[in-house]
């Protein structure tokens, strides 16, 4: 079964992404809106009251509403090529049976010191189908969990466990596509690039001629889609403002719609894009409380959905990476989340010269081009890792 990306709630991922980007700065960076919407949802599943009226200001979904649309997001995304989705909850605290029932793709698994017996046997519902056999070390546990997920490309958990955790959230979200017109090895050379700061370096460049159709303007943002090979793959756009603009000016224009684009008028362009590398940890916690969120972040949280136990929100940390290469792109994030308690005539083809060469943005869309997966910004002359 297939649903619209409305259904599916991109647009309050796409609000998430821009309303996020203010508050990550003009430096590198790379985040996964996506990542983040899929791990906050999920745990928005379990709130309730104004708890849950907090966070569907901003993710658009609270309650079950929430759990379920999660789930159908994960699912649609799984669907698409080259993309992995995984989510995992490892907990101290019993969660309630109907909490899980609506998390069906989530896995369940326990963190060292487990209070299963804590609490009534009425409490205990979702966790009466762990093992209660030996606990292995957490934290090497979760690191190989991120590791199987993100396919080694993210190596452990963005934030260590120190023992106060009572429910730790992980998603993970991962992708490896193939340009479908790979550049030509033979082209790349160092050309110059200047950075947020006014210094120009050289920077590994690639080059390719691409088609009038894969080019388009949106208020002054130049954009450029490079398609991936095979059929309902993702969309990745690089998007290039004037000299000084900031990423909250220049990102969004990757995912204007169809009706605010104004076409290239020339026949084809010659791109000069940097081959690079973006990999960074961003602590959201700050973030989330000036988008909103009070309630969720403090004891007195409102989770009685998710268990009997009084927790909240404690961490919310991801880590991102985005690379991008002659082939093709690959991107990972897991996004962590801590709880504690509290046919025309021929004619001379005029070619349009577009160079990367001073700060951009990449954003990695879904297949239809509305769902932002990864959203990274290059301001720095940094050579790739």
């Amino acid at each position: 079964m297939t649903h619209s990306p409305t259904d599916l709630r991109a647009d309050a991922v796409r609000t998430l992404a821009a309303r996020w980007l203010p508050s990550l700065g003009d430096g590198d960076f790379v985040v996964s809106p996506a990542g983040l919407w899929l791990a906050l949802g999920a745990v928005a599943s379990g709130a309730r009251g104004a708890t849950a009226d907090e966070l569907r200001g901003l993710l658009g979904v609270e309650g079950e509403a929430a759990g379920e649309a999660v789930t159908r997001v994960g699912r649609w995304l799984r669907g698409e090529g080259g993309v992995a989705v995984a989510t995992g909850v490892w907990i101290t605290v019993p969660v309630l049976d109907a909490f899980k029932r609506g998390l069906p793709d989530v896995e369940f698994g326990l963190l060292p010191g487990a209070v299963l017996f804590a609490l009534p046997d009425s409490v205990l519902g979702a966790t009466d189908d762990i093992s209660l056999g030996e606990i292995p070390d957490a934290q090497e546990e979760l690191d190989a969990w991120v590791r199987g997920a993100t396919g080694g490309r993210i190596k452990q958990l963005p934030l260590g466990l120190d023992g106060s955790e009572d429910l730790v959230l992980i998603n993970a979200l991962a992708l490896k596509a193939s340009w479908l017109t790979a550049f030509p090895g033979h082209l790349t050379r160092d050309e110059p690039f200047t950075d947020g700061n006014g210094r120009t370096t050289p920077v590994p460049t690639m080059r390719q001629r691409v088609p009038a159709g894969w080019v388009w303007y949106v208020d002054g943002v130049t954009v450029v889609e490079l398609p991936c090979a095979g059929d309902g793959g993702v969309r990745v756009r690089f998007v290039l403002g004037d000299p000084g603009a900031g990423p909250g000016d220049v990102v969004p224009a990757a995912w204007a719609g169809p009706g605010e684009r104004r076409p290239l008028t020339a026949d084809a362009a010659d791109l000069a894009l940097p081959r690079f590398t973006l990999r960074t940890r961003t602590d959201a916690n700050a973030h989330l409380a000036a988008l909103g969120l009070t309630r969720a972040l403090r004891p007195g949280a409102d989770f009685s959905g998710l268990s009997h136990a009084d927790v909240f929100i404690a961490k919310v940390v991801q880590e991102a990476v985005v690379e991008i290469a002659e082939e093709g792109v690959e991107a990972a994030a897991v996004t962590q989340v801590t709880m504690t308690r509290s046919a025309a005539r021929p004619h001379r083809p005029v070619v349009e010269p577009i160079a990367f060469d001073r700060p951009f943005g990449v954003v990695v869309l879904d297949g239809t081009g509305e769902l932002p997966l990864f959203v990274g910004w290059r301001a720095s002359g940094l050579p790739a890792d």
